[in-house]
């Protein structure tokens, strides 16, 4: 009886240990977003709504979750905090795009997974339309531009494409903006210039009219 005894004590000695020295991802909590246990990005696209269901796995208790929109904590429910909680993004607008939603277990916040937001949406152009400049000014004629995906940009002057002459025309452009800048102008510069943004879905463009006025002569 005494060797039965002392069998078990070993074994359940054994088992301890084997636990303790369990690898902690085994062991630990896990999170999940929509299902997903790694960081991914959701393609959207403008008004539509999405909802991101965070949920814990593996947990032995009760676990608080937190959601953060950017750097920013979101205000949850209380009964939308405990093993499961739930934001709903709505009428989704070019704004959002990039964000990125952040759960994460409250009693340990490097436990976290992150979902962000790809907003498909058109080409949004703006800018001062209107420029009067005398000759032998410079003149800059600035394009802004949001879009999603990225827009193939274009300079058109009075319904065709600009013909750049050297030293004359320079154009500059980024993600967010075709910049041209004429140099010296010239009453030939005269007229409607065009900021044109093509993606695969859509084509924008935005006009813009500069005037060129004679040198007063006092």
């Amino acid at each position: 009886m005494a060797w039965k005894t002392s069998g078990l004590m070993q074994m359940c000695r054994f088992l301890l240990l084997v636990i303790l020295f369990l690898p902690h991802e085994m062991t630990s909590s896990v999170l999940t977003v929509n299902g997903k246990t790694e960081n991914y990005i959701l393609d959207t696209e403008l008004g539509f709504e999405e909802s991101l269901k965070c949920a814990v796995q593996n947990h032995t208790r009760e676990e608080e979750l937190l959601w953060y929109r950017g750097e920013g904590r979101v205000d949850l429910k209380s009964g939308n905090k405990i093993n499961s909680s739930s934001v709903c993004v709505t009428s989704i607008s070019e704004n959002d795009n990039g964000i990125t939603f952040t759960c994460k277990l409250q009693k340990n916040q490097s436990v976290s997974i992150s979902v962000v937001l790809n907003v498909t949406f058109p080409p949004l152009l703006s800018g001062n339309d209107l420029q009067t400049a005398e000759e032998g000014n410079d003149v800059k004629l600035v394009c802004n531009v949001k879009s999603n995906p990225q827009a193939q940009m274009t300079w058109y002057k009075d319904g065709s494409i600009l013909n750049l002459e050297k030293d004359h025309h320079q154009i500059q452009q980024t993600s967010e903006y075709l910049q041209l800048s004429i140099t010296k102008v010239k009453k030939s510069d005269n007229g409607t210039y065009s900021c044109t943004a093509i993606t695969f879905t859509e084509r924008k463009t935005k006009d813009f009219h500069l005037i060129v006025k004679a040198v007063h002569k006092g």
